[in-house]
């Protein structure tokens, strides 16, 4: 969780019921618990209940936003490197629906860049030091998104197994990516983010000749932490592989 990490609280400059307040209060709270480790353990707990508490809260507004607009949102985790942005941009000319993106990286613009230049409409949002999207940061950037021409809005989460499973960002899906050259331990490891994940995507599976990697192993991991959980391996040099993701997001888009 963050509050070991510190970013559990980041600003935000969308308010309500006195949010600029709260959010200030907060910050000052989280703040305090890392310059007095000395604070119990209950008094840490309940300033990050406050700050999830108050972010799930505008994670259900930014639902409501895209159900208004009939749009499926989801959110795409991941450690990084493991392909997200690529496997966005290769579906950018397959898919039958029409799509956007709010990308999340620490710093610069180059994954969004990227997919701009694939006629994809993006939205990068630089968090800093967060190493997660949070509701806050979504909404603000829906003010940039127009939903109308969409069908589907893809939130491109920071690259990390930990901290963006803990946070609602106001999404209907999640898929988790998983690459081959991590390691057969990546879903053991982190089995918050896998319990999470509606689908799993073990990408790079063209590189399965080059590491040791136990692909039924890591499928039998995945479904011991969530047993129905839907599985594809891709490989991003195989249309048919990525028609399989679109088709499954279809499936998904069509069932609402």
């Amino acid at each position: 969780m963050c509050k070991d990490c510190g970013c559990s609280l980041t600003e935000h400059t969308h308010h309500h019921d006195n949010g600029e307040n709260s959010n200030h209060n907060h910050h000052r709270e989280m703040e305090n618990i890392h310059a007095n480790p000395q604070l119990n353990d209950k008094k840490t707990v309940d300033v990050i209940k406050k700050i999830l508490d108050k972010n799930d809260q505008e994670a259900l507004h930014n639902r409501v936003h895209f159900d208004e607009h009939n749009v499926l949102a989801i959110n795409l985790m991941s450690s990084p490197g493991s392909g997200k942005t690529t496997l966005l941009e290769k579906m950018a000319d397959l898919t039958p629906f029409k799509f956007a993106v709010i990308e999340g990286d620490l710093e610069t613009s180059r994954d969004a860049d990227r997919l701009k230049a694939k006629g994809i409409n993006a939205y990068q949002i630089q968090t800093g030091s967060a190493c997660h999207l949070d509701a806050f940061m979504v909404h603000k950037a829906l003010h940039h998104v127009p939903l109308e021409p969409i069908d589907v809005c893809f939130v491109e989460n920071v690259g990390n197994l930990v901290c963006p499973a803990s946070y609602d960002v106001g999404t209907h899906i999640n898929i988790v990516l998983v690459s081959v050259p991590e390691g057969n331990d990546k879903i053991a490891k982190y089995p918050v983010m896998f319990r999470a994940a509606d689908l799993i995507l073990i990408t790079k599976t063209d590189l399965l000749p080059h590491f040791d990697y136990d692909l039924e192993s890591e499928k039998k991991d995945a479904r011991k932490i969530k047993p129905n959980v839907d599985i594809i391996e891709v490989n991003i040099k195989d249309e048919k592989s990525i028609q399989k993701v679109i088709d499954w997001i279809e499936f998904k888009r069509r069932m609402r």
